[in-house]
């Protein structure tokens, strides 16, 4: 493949990917034998993400969580703002409010771990709650690299509260966890 087909590839996989995406994971991709192209993936996508960043582009390619993805610029949020604001506002489902319910009383925490408490998949649920701007990428975890999440300033607006620390008592009637004995 030459260098500006893999160049086109690894961009269209990067603007489809939903999660960020290793060097290996775009070598399978663009089915290119890891040991001999890992370096120039590397190079190129460093190179696209230099290339797109700094020019004024709508879109960003960032490093994050292990692998490479593709954001929104930061200098451009006013603009998606205008547009799902004037979309209208509409209900959350019931697995986005779970899910929103979990993250601002755990956070910081990860998709895995919201998995893990809910018992489901989240993505679509952290996709919902990320466009409306209710949850942002706090962190990554130093142990595994997964991306913690955490509310926003403007989820304790809409839910009319200063701080966490006035959400309600999960449930008044359960011991503390000091008082339970083992």
């Amino acid at each position: 493949m030459s260098d500006p087909q893999l160049r086109s590839a690894i961009e269209a996989i990067l603007i489809a990917a939903e999660t960020p995406l290793a060097t290996v994971t775009i070598a399978g991709a663009v089915q290119a034998p890891i040991a001999s192209v890992q370096q120039e993936i590397e190079n190129l996508i460093e190179e696209l993400a230099h290339h797109d960043n700094g020019n004024g582009r709508g879109y960003e390619i960032r490093e994050v969580g292990g692998g490479w993805r593709v954001y929104v610029n930061q200098r451009h949020d006013w603009g998606l703002q205008k547009l799902l604001s004037s979309e209208g506002p509409s209900k959350l489902s019931q697995a986005a409010l779970e899910t929103l319910a979990i993250i601002a009383y755990k956070q910081p925490i990860s998709r895995g771990q919201i998995s893990q408490i809910r018992g489901v998949s989240v993505d679509s649920a952290i996709k919902t709650l990320q466009s409306r701007g209710l949850i942002e990428h706090r962190d990554t975890d130093p142990d595994t690299g997964a991306i913690l999440f955490e509310t926003t300033n403007y989820a304790m607006e809409l839910l009319a509260i200063n701080s966490l620390s006035e959400l309600p008592k999960i449930s008044p009637m359960l011991p503390d966890a000091e008082s339970i004995n083992d």
